[in-house]
């Protein structure tokens, strides 16, 4: 699907994808542990039939245990990281004008 439009510029679009079941898997995910709390969650978001959310979110759930890794910093406590990037204040053109 996409809008088109027309601007001083141009032609103008935006697509827009509809989300899929994985991704409701996931969020459902994010909601709550129980299976079948997921699969009603991912059947009733996505309007799909009950069997073929439960397949899917079986299949998610397996590859789910792998990939997950969880480091504790404090006896039983999650620990977060957050990695930000941070830019340069100035750019490169105004330090090398500042030095002369």
């Amino acid at each position: 699907m996409s809008d088109v439009w027309e601007t001083k510029d141009g032609r103008r679009r935006v697509r827009r994808d509809p989300p899929t079941v994985e991704e409701a898997v996931v969020a459902a995910q994010g909601l709550t542990d129980d299976l079948k709390e997921q699969i009603e969650i991912v059947a009733s978001l996505m309007e799909v039939p009950f069997d073929e959310a439960r397949g899917v979110v079986m299949r998610m759930g397996q590859r789910r245990e792998i990939n997950q890794v969880t480091v504790t910093g404090r006896v039983g406590a999650p620990r977060a990281v957050v990695v930000e990037r941070r830019g340069s204040r100035f750019s490169a053109t105004a330090r090398r004008s500042a030095g002369r």
